[in-house]
């Protein structure tokens, strides 16, 4: 070829737009080509995890339990299988169950441990309540004698009355009999003094004093009308009567209440009773009167509990000199109750724990390795103590365990199918004939979750059985060669619940609890 054609063939655009983009890709792929060797997996951060026989193992992210030898679907939901990885450290002081967690990882997840010790625990109990008059201290004032009220001196709820203030006057025809019956009587005293004596006793009865007994003996006259006098100092509370109303003895005219002093009246829940006692101190706080704090001590815990509400009250009595305190004003307390029983036990914050239903289990952080790593430990929780528990069993002074994040740990458990909130134990390899399935089964409560799991784990064959209370969903487990999900189905009709198989027999429905009754 001579020069004017190869000159001819540059002038042509296309040829040599193609050239500069082979030029181009030549010279990307010798610059890079360097940098691919570190994506492989010897050189990346994270390898695939493999079976004891180094054949890699896939997963679904939805169904941690599904371990497949090679990538495709899940036979559960369908899904993309995914590569199970680890971390790859090559620690070998990390436990095989323990969850190894990247720094980079813990640092996004936001995941905080704290080193647990020994103390001893002190519970804090809220209680609600209400100021209440102090009942010792209420009177009823009523009437000695039959007739009509001529005239109230106490005209309205909420006003003062003295000891021995007239708080009303009674017109009455029988008190102007007995007082001539007096008058008589005292005509006759020389001859019959008996008569006399029970003319004065009759009046004492109805509440005149000797003195209005002698003045009437003395000037001879006679009145139908009796002042009633007020027994007590107080605020009248209730009033009953009004002007020209007909009473009768022993009719009650006012209620009242002496507010010099007054009790708390508070409200303690049955799982609080066991650290409550009388004579413990505790200081508690009106609302309306924000900033000011009083203190004082349990004077009486009502034997009886309310059907109602499931409390009792717990009485605090106090000294009200300025009135500050009035009926019904809203009040909080504070019980701070030393747990003697509990004392040098471990306590951990709430955040740490998590509940499975029948479990309370934490995640202990695995001493003096480089890589981080998490086991799951249960444990046994003594009482609340508000925004923490104590421990009884399961960890020991000195351990870190997970006190932020323990969710998220849960949940990288549960994708590399290690023992979690949701599993137990540690599941079995997968073998060829391991089936998984998932069946909707009708149920209301923890009991129904007991007895739909027991019925499938029943049968012969089953390895796991969860039922999910809020998707109604069993998820199972099972050895597909010896039992089958048409099987499993029907064991758990016979247990009385309803699936997308088989319907319960109604008389073995008809047998379970009421809060079981799922049919509408």
């Amino acid at each position: 070829m001579d020069t004017n054609k190869l000159k001819q063939l540059f002038n042509n655009h296309y040829i040599r737009y193609g050239l500069i983009l082979i030029i181009g890709l030549l010279l990307g792929w010798l610059l890079f080509s360097g940098d691919a060797d570190s994506t492989s997996p010897e050189g990346h951060s994270h390898e695939m995890t493999t079976d004891e026989n180094g054949m890699q193992l896939w997963t679904c992210s939805m169904h941690p339990q599904i371990k497949m030898d090679k990538p495709g679907k899940c036979p559960i939901c369908g899904m993309d299988l995914i590569p199970l990885k680890t971390t790859g450290t090559g620690d070998a002081a990390i436990d095989p169950d323990a969850i190894q967690m990247s720094k980079e990882a813990i640092a996004l997840a936001n995941i905080q441990t704290t080193q647990v010790n020994k103390q001893d625990p002190v519970k804090e109990i809220l209680l609600y309540g209400t100021v209440r008059a102090d009942e010792r201290l209420s009177q009823s004032q009523t009437s000695h004698i039959n007739g009509r009220i001529e005239k109230l001196f106490v005209n309205f709820t909420g006003e003062r009355v003295q000891q021995g203030q007239t708080i009303v006057t009674i017109y009455s025809p029988e008190l102007l009999s007995a007082q001539q019956e007096l008058l008589e009587a005292a005509k006759m005293q020389s001859v019959q003094p008996v008569l006399l004596q029970a003319a004065r006793e009759k009046l004492r009865l109805w509440k005149l004093t000797d003195e209005q007994i002698a003045e009437i003996e003395h000037s001879g006259a006679v009145s139908p009308y009796v002042d009633i006098k007020a027994t007590t100092s107080g605020i009248v509370v209730s009033k009953k009567v009004n002007e020209g109303d007909y009473i009768n003895q022993g009719n009650v005219l006012f209620d009242i209440a002496d507010f010099s002093q007054v009790w708390i009246m508070f409200d303690a829940y049955e799982s609080d009773l066991p650290f409550l006692n009388v004579g413990d101190k505790l200081e508690y706080t009106l609302q309306a009167l924000p900033g000011k704090t009083f203190s004082g001590r349990i004077s009486f815990i009502n034997p009886i509990l309310d059907p109602v509400t499931r409390t009792v009250k717990v009485r605090v009595e106090t000294a009200n000199p300025g009135r500050q305190l009035k009926p019904e004003m809203y009040a909080n307390a504070i019980v701070q109750s030393p747990l003697k029983q509990y004392d040098n036990q471990i306590v951990i914050p709430k955040s740490a724990i998590l509940w499975t239903g029948k479990r309370s289990i934490v995640y202990v952080k695995q001493p003096h390795t480089e890589t981080p790593a998490f086991r799951l430990r249960q444990i046994e929780l003594g009482p609340s103590l508000g925004d923490s528990y104590v421990v009884v069993s399961g960890i020991e002074d000195g351990d870190e365990i997970v006190t932020n994040g323990a969710f998220t740990v849960d949940a990288s458990a549960q994708l590399e199918g290690k023992r979690s909130m949701m599993n137990d134990e540690t599941p079995h390899p997968a073998t060829g004939h391991e089936g998984h399935a998932m069946i909707k089964v009708q149920g209301l409560c923890e009991m129904c979750k007991d007895r739909i799991e027991e019925a499938a784990q029943s049968v012969s064959g089953v390895t796991s059985a969860t039922w999910d209370q809020q998707s109604e969903q069993l998820h199972l487990n099972f050895d597909s060669s010896d039992t089958s999900v048409d099987a499993i189905s029907k064991a758990v009709a016979k247990a009385g619940h309803d699936n997308e198989k088989y319907k319960a027999d109604d008389k073995v429905y008809n047998a379970l609890p009421e809060c079981c009754k799922y049919r509408e």
